[in-house]
Order: structure tokens, then sequence, then C-alpha cells
């Protein structure tokens, strides 16, 4: 899922829509909008004072029913243009997973996703074009709250791929055809190019699948906020060891390939006070083309928490990233005394102030940033407002 001004954060967003209307019906035709978030965070790492940073964040979406505009049946399309200015509060805090949803290495002006829909029948889809996988696959709606990266996707598929994966906020051409059984079970596939990259980009658009595509397939239920899925992903070309080398020298290539699952559970009445939903997720890769070996995240969400104020929300989530023995042994070799896991926690609280502004602020404790067993704990202050209109 996106997470995405952010880390320990402070975010503005704006949003607008223009619909056209079919005749007689509610639902618009076109959808246009933009979000535009701002973060102000503070990052607390190695007995140091907390250095302050600000990130930027827009966003510019439109949807459209191709049906009703000119006459496509079954077809609808999405475009997401997006630009990121700003900090880098990770600098600081240097952990492996990150800190901030909205954090990008190179700030600049992307097309983030541009895909076609297309209804085969009364319960498959075809989509194409560029995709963010994580809008789909390893997503769970209870984590959405949470600002930490890890909440997003598994860092043990973020961290893979020649130039990462097609998630935010660098995406890539993917087809993805998705099944639905009754009024609950699931399946979907999706074939991505490996190679992530996009208008705008350092690389520009990567269009060739020189370097082979990334096959990804989930299966499950999902229904009244509870879901259990399963998922598994892998490369059809070998990838690069992080360590081990050949007689030239050069990195011995492996199967990158990896499973996962997600669980979520909504408790009691969702409409009522403390309307609470828990979420369990697990992931497991090669190990020995990124940092990870694999992790899990878990957590609650509690709605209406705040009498009155049915915008109200709380999130707490954990997370451990459990590090591959390659990486481990490239950190022994600099002398680093390392450790089995990155661990860390997270707490945060929104609420709708007013009928245009929400605020959100958050606090995030990290422990054996980077792999390293001797490192100080770090400390992640966010507060994140949004503006909508």
């Amino acid at each position: 899922m996106r997470g995405t001004f952010g880390g320990a954060s402070t975010a503005l967003a704006l949003l607008f829509s223009t619909s056209a209307y079919a005749q007689d019906s509610e639902d618009p035709a076109l959808d246009i909008g933009a979000t535009y978030r701002a973060d102000l965070a503070g990052v607390a790492a190695d007995g140091r004072k907390m250095r302050s940073f600000g990130l930027d964040d827009l966003n510019i979406e439109a949807n459209g029913d191709l049906e009703r505009l000119v006459g496509w049946k079954g077809a609808s399309f999405h475009v997401d243009v997006l630009n990121n200015l700003g900090d880098r509060p990770n600098d600081v805090a240097g952990t492996l997973q990150g800190v901030d949803n909205i954090e990008v290495a190179s700030p600049k002006l992307r097309l983030y996703e541009l895909w076609l829909e297309q209804k085969v029948g009364a319960a498959t889809t075809l989509r194409a074009g560029l995709y963010d996988l994580n809008s789909e696959f390893y997503a769970s709606d209870a984590s959405g709250l949470l600002i930490a990266p890890a909440f997003g996707v598994g860092s043990e598929i973020a961290a893979t791929g020649p130039n990462g994966p097609s998630i935010f906020p660098t995406t890539a051409l993917a087809v993805r055809v998705e099944q639905r059984f009754g009024g609950a079970g699931f399946a979907r596939v999706a074939v991505l190019n490996a190679t992530a990259g996009a208008l705008g980009d350092d690389r520009g658009s990567a269009l060739d699948f020189h370097h082979g595509a990334l096959l990804i397939g989930e299966a499950g239920v999902e229904k009244d906020g509870n879901k259990l899925a399963v998922g598994a992903w892998g490369y059809s070309q070998k990838q690069d060891d992080i360590v081990e080398t050949d007689g030239a020298g050069d990195p011995i290539r492996r199967k990158a390939r990896g499973a996962y699952v997600i669980a979520e559970k909504a408790l009691g009445d969702q409409d009522g006070p403390f309307a609470t939903s828990l979420f369990v997720r697990a992931g497991i890769s090669d190990g020995k083309t990124t940092p990870y070996k694999g992790g899990w995240q878990a957590g609650v969400l509690a709605a209406h928490v705040v009498p009155g104020r049915d915008d109200s929300q709380v999130s707490i989530g954990v997370n451990q990233a459990y590090l591959s023995k390659g990486y481990r042994d490239l950190l022994r070799g600099d002398g680093i005394h390392t450790a089995a896991a990155e661990n860390a926690v997270e707490f945060t609280f929104s609420d709708k102030i007013t009928k245009f502004l929400t605020l959100q602020p958050d606090l995030q404790f990290i422990w054996n940033r980077g792999g390293d067993a001797d490192a100080r704990r770090v400390t992640v202050a966010i507060l994140r407002a949004t503006l909508e209109f």
C-alpha cells in the first residue's frame, strides 16, 4: 500500500476533485484529485540532540470510467503523477527499513502509475500499465495508518530487483489478472518488469525487460475487514548474491524468491467506539540476494477512540527485519557486532480537527538499527497534517 512530507512527520494534504457525470448516475465518470503532504520529522540518534527534517509529497490522480466517457465497455483507467521534495531523515536514523513512507532517495516529478483495467466477465479483471504492486499485493488495511515503510510492503521484497521492485516511488510496466470467487475469495497474479523505472526517474522509463520479470501471486479471502491471504514472488532471471563471488570476482547469480502471509481480524462493531482491527504479516526470502531473510509486522488499529469524534484513530505496530547471513558477514567484516534483526515499534494517532484538517502525531523507537547490536536506540517523532477540500 502507498503510504506514503514523511517519516517522523507533519503532512499536509490538499484534495480537490473534478468529476464528469453520466446522466442519471451518482458516481463520477471522471475523478481528478490532488493531494499535497508536508512532513516535519525529528530524529534523535547516536546520543545527539534531535535533528529536524522537512519533506514534501504532491500527488495528482485521475480515475475514469471509459464506458461512460467514450463507450469502451467494462474499461477504466488510472493516472498518478508524483512529486517529492525535501530532506531524508533516514540519513541520520541509519535504519535499514526507513522511518518515513514518503521519503525518497531522489526528489523529483515522476509519472507514478498509468494503467488500464478491463472487466472480463462478471468476476475477472485485467490491468496493464505502470502499476504499484503494493496497491494490491502484500497490502493490509489495518496497518495503513502507520508511517514506517515496513508496514507497507515487506522489506524482504522491497530490497529486491536491479532498481527496486515496482513500489513507491518508482513503478514498472506490469500486467495483472484478478479473479474473484463468491463474496470473499480472490486470486491475483502479476508479471512486472524486473527493472522499475518511469518517466521522470534517473534511469528513465524501463521498457525493454532487459533484466527479466518479477512474478507475484496472492490468494485468499477478504470480507468486512477480515483477511487471510498467502502470496509468493520470484524473478525470472537470477540476481547478484550480496556477498559471494566466483573465481573472476563477479557476484554469483542466485534465484531471488520469497513468500508471505497476511491476516487481519476486525473485532466488534466497526461503527461503534473503539472499533478495532488486528493485523499480522510475515515474509521470507532466499536470504542471498538482499540484506533480509525475512521479517514480520503486527499491530492494532482502533477507530472512533475519542467520544464524539468519529475520525479519531490510534494505531500501534511492531516489526522485526531478520538479517541474512551474507549481510551479517559483510557487517562483521567492518568490525560490527551484528544483531539478528532490526527491531522497531511505532505509536500513532490521527484525528480530523476541522472539516479540512487532519493531524497525525507519530512516535517510533528503533533498536539494533542497521543490524548493529551496539547501536543506541533511535527515536523518531512525527507530525503529519492533511488538508482536504
